[in-house]
Order: C-alpha cells, then sequence, then structure tokens
C-alpha cells in the first residue's frame, strides 16, 4: 500500500486526479440541465461508470429512468446504443447475428457476422424486465467477459462497456424477475423514486415551454479507461477493507458470523463478486470526495445500492412484508460504521 500512497505524490497522479475530479464535476452539470433532483441516483451512476461496472435503475414509468441514461451518454462522448426490451425480442437481435452473403462475381455464398446493438461503449438496456430470462442472458457473457459469442464464434466488445438497465417494480404488469445470475452481474440496484414538491414544480416549467437543452460531450472513451485505472490505485487500510467482507459475510446465513435475524430472513447472501464491487465503489466515492483514501463511510453508504439485489429472502420475511432493503438496514445497524 505504502507504494501506491508515494506514488499518487508524483506531478503525473495529481494532474489525473485533478482531471478525474474536473470531468466528474462537468458531467454532474451537464446532465444537471437535464435532469433535476436525483443526486443518490446520479452519484451511483457515475461510480458505476468509473469503477467499470454496470448499473441497474429501478423505478416506476414516468420517472426519467431513459432520460438520466441517454443524457449521461451523450455528456461521455461515447457511442450509445439502446434496447427495448418486449416480450417477443429474442437473443439475436441483442447479440447479432450471422446471415448468408453471395458474392455476385464468384457466386460463392460465406457467413457473414453482424453486430448487434451489444457492440457500444454505452448500452441503454430500456425496462429489461419485460422479456423473458432467455432474452435477459444474452447480457450476460457480455457484462462479464467484454466478449459474445455467436455460433461458437467469439466477438470482442470494445472498452469501456458500461450497461445501464432500467426496470420497473416486479409488482407490475408484464415484467419478469430478473435471474440470480444477471442481477449479480450489476454493480448496482438503483433506486429512482418519485421527486419532492419543489423538484416537480422544476420539471415541469422545463418540459412545457418550447426551450430545448443542449448537453455537451466532456471526455471520451480513452480517459474513461484511464479514470477506471485511476480508481484502482486508490489505497484501503486493511481495517476498512475488513469491514467490507465481514458486512457482506453477514448476510449469508450459512456463516457463523451473520446476525440471527439473517438466518431467519434470508435464503442467499452476497456473493464475493459483491465484495470486490463494494471495495471499488468505495474507492471510487473516496476519489470523487476529493479523497485519496477510503473510509469505513465510503463503505457503509454504498452497502445497500450494491447488496439489495444480491439479498434474497425467504418466505419468512416475505410473509412479514420485509424487503431485502429493510434487513440490510437493521444490518447496518447491528453492525456500525467504525467510528475513525
Amino acid at each position: 500500500m505504502s507504494t501506491v500512497v508515494a506514488s499518487i505524490d508524483s506531478a503525473e497522479l495529481r494532474t489525473r486526479i485533478q482531471r478525474f475530479q474536473q470531468v466528474q464535476e462537468e458531467i454532474v452539470r451537464q446532465v444537471r440541465k437535464v435532469i433535476v433532483g436525483q443526486d443518490e441516483v446520479l452519484e451511483q451512476v457515475l461510480i458505476a461508470l468509473f469503477v467499470g461496472g454496470h448499473c441497474l435503475i429501478t423505478g416506476m414509468p414516468g420517472t426519467a429512468k431513459t432520460l438520466l441514461v441517454r443524457t449521461m451518454a451523450e455528456t461521455l462522448g461515447l457511442e450509445f446504443r439502446r434496447i427495448q426490451f418486449t416480450p417477443d425480442l429474442m437473443p439475436t437481435d441483442i447479440t447479432g447475428t450471422d446471415i448468408i452473403e453471395e458474392d455476385m462475381t464468384t457466386g460463392h455464398r460465406k457467413w457473414t457476422f453482424v453486430p448487434g446493438p451489444i457492440f457500444a461503449n454505452v448500452l441503454l438496456a430500456d425496462e429489461i424486465n419485460r422479456t423473458p430470462p432467455k432474452t435477459q442472458s444474452a447480457l450476460l457473457e457480455a457484462m462479464q467477459e467484454l466478449s459474445c459469442t455467436v455460433r461458437g464464434n467469439m466477438y470482442r466488445i470494445k472498452p469501456p462497456f458500461f450497461v445501464l438497465a432500467t426496470q420497473n417494480p416486479i409488482e407490475l404488469e408484464g415484467t419478469y424477475p430478473l435471474p440470480e445470475a444477471q442481477l449479480d452481474r450489476f454493480l448496482f440496484n438503483t433506486l429512482l423514486d418519485y421527486l419532492s414538491v419543489e423538484d416537480e414544480m422544476k420539471v415541469v416549467s422545463m418540459t412545457t415551454t418550447t426551450a430545448q437543452v443542449k448537453v455537451d460531450p466532456v471526455t471520451n472513451a480513452e480517459e474513461i479507461i484511464s479514470f477506471q485505472e485511476l480508481v484502482r490505485m486508490v489505497p484501503i487500510a486493511e481495517s476498512v477493507m475488513r469491514y467490507a467482507v465481514d458486512l457482506v459475510r453477514a448476510t449469508r446465513s450459512s456463516d457463523p458470523s451473520a446476525p440471527d435475524f439473517i438466518g431467519k430472513y434470508v435464503n442467499f447472501g452476497g456473493s464475493v463478486r459483491a465484495t470486490l464491487f463494494l471495495v471499488l465503489a468505495a474507492k471510487a466515492r473516496a476519489l470523487s470526495r476529493h479523497r485519496y483514501h477510503v473510509t469505513y463511510e465510503d463503505v457503509a453508504a454504498l452497502a445497500r445500492p450494491v447488496l439489495r439485489h444480491r439479498v434474497l429472502v425467504n418466505f419468512h420475511a416475505e410473509s412479514e412484508r420485509l424487503s431485502s432493503d429493510d434487513i440490510l438496514k437493521r444490518l447496518l445497524e447491528a453492525r456500525p460504521a467504525p467510528k475513525g
């Protein structure tokens, strides 16, 4: 860790850190031209971007989920594609497919791969839970390995690759729950709630006139890859890392350290991937807040969005109408972040 700390003092790294913070502030300023409120959501989407993770945004229809993602893509200066998920969508509509092409001069036919919308930097998977799990799973390989296999041939997806998926609450008509393997690929499950009265007034006044807002790109693909590398260089004390590990392990009912209520209400807890994501996200949060080390508060603040879609409750919790958020809130009260 001392080597990393020493290297952070170098002039080149200081310049990179300043640029990181400058770009982050400019992205927020540009998005604020269009999106009102939702500070926590915007912070989590930015953290996912700087970590190199993916973000699932859950909210009721009409809460500007799609508008937020589209605006974010415009500010990043990246290649953007959108997939509207519907019940009849097929996996090849996402990955692309091979077609037979005939050479008009020789008469020979050959297979040619036509890339699907997954070959982009920012992929908006709009209303992802309105298509069956068979089609949802077409994203699994791409989200984890930056590749896509069609008819036995593997095609690489050029980084950065960032899936921003929106979903409606599963209680709504015509939705399919996302498979656990799919959910685990997402760094965050971010909840987008209704706005306050003042913010809703601002939205109405902004969107019911002839005024058109233009959002300018503020960065590029190479710079974002550099920022993702920078985030991984942020030091974290062993005690803070231990707190992150213990917090995730405490969500597993089979772990001896888990509180009694976890055993009562939880079927499955967070995976090792959850621990990795929690530490990386805490690093990005620290850097975005002009700190060069991770604190306990960074870990505790991000525990719920990292874990809420990974903690699967059982029928006892459902019968008492307890959600994974309720369980995590109780866990954070039982295991508060140490002081200092």
